[in-house]
């Protein structure tokens, strides 16, 4: 039987660090079946525990790394980063939405299905590496997790102008329709949110352009090279995992998306 090769996209805002490596894997390429086809990463899933470790294990190859070398969190839609100075067994994941490491051949994830994933890297002025990973929904965007990934690389030595970022597919505003309460929070935190907002098809329900308001969240904190991929999680499902899709569909549960960046050793 042929070994699956996972299908990854990189964003050339980060391919121009050298000795980083980066990928957004999509669901393309694993070994899970039924509604979890087919590179599910995800542990929080109902899928089969031996088959997503294949999966994690399949993705590191990409990066010739072990599957030991993975180190993602407890995602909880909060502010809290951390600190990958070791490799973790994911059982004892800390509970956090971003991780942030210095150490060569250590990387790092996060997960995802329609939220929006954020890798970065930077370097200390000495040309050290520092790279982070952040998992943004619109809870953890609009309070601040992107800030707290970047501070955070900050306090490991990497100057601000030299840190980038790569956003990563996500639900795409066409997709994700919100309730007639929703863009108050944003609105009173700045007005001009409000581009980040249209009609939708129901009347009082907007459609929500988060990795619009993700990529504002991220110039406002100096990151002058910010890269998108434009890819919708939910439309697109011969590529990616999608909760909302989940949702409309009835489906009894979804995969994982992972996106993920090493240093390389």
């Amino acid at each position: 039987m042929t070994t699956p090769l996972p299908v990854h996209i990189t964003e050339p805002a980060l391919d121009g660090m050298p000795g980083v490596q980066h990928a957004f894997f999509t669901r393309q390429g694993g070994v899970s079946q039924g509604v979890y086809a087919s590179l599910n990463v995800g542990y929080g899933s109902d899928d089969d525990r031996q088959a997503i470790t294949e999966n994690r294990q399949l993705a590191m190859a990409a990066f010739d790394l072990p599957v030991t070398a993975l180190n993602t969190v407890y995602q909880v839609h909060g502010t809290e980063v951390a600190m990958a100075d070791r490799n973790w067994d994911p059982a004892d994941a800390p509970r956090a939405d971003a991780v942030v490491t210095d150490r060569p051949g250590i990387a790092i994830g996060i997960l995802t299905a329609d939220c929006v994933p954020v890798l970065f890297a930077g370097q200390t002025p000495d040309g050290r590496k520092i790279i982070g990973a952040a998992h943004a929904g619109w809870r953890g965007a609009m309070s601040g997790i992107l800030e707290s990934t970047v501070a955070t690389m900050e306090n490991l030595g990497a100057t601000r102008d030299t840190i980038r970022a790569a956003i990563g597919p996500c639900i795409g505003s066409k997709s994700y329709e919100v309730g007639p309460e929703f863009p108050k929070p944003f609105l009173d935190q700045d007005p001009q949110n409000a581009r980040f907002f249209r009609p939708g098809i129901r009347k009082g329900h907007p459609m929500f352009d988060i990795a619009g308001y993700v990529e504002s969240r991220l110039a406002a904190a100096f990151i002058k090279k910010v890269g998108r991929i434009d890819a919708d999680t939910c439309a697109d499902e011969a590529r990616f995992f999608s909760y909302r899709r989940k949702t409309l569909t009835g489906e009894p549960d979804y995969g994982r998306e992972l996106s993920a960046i090493a240093i390389e050793a």
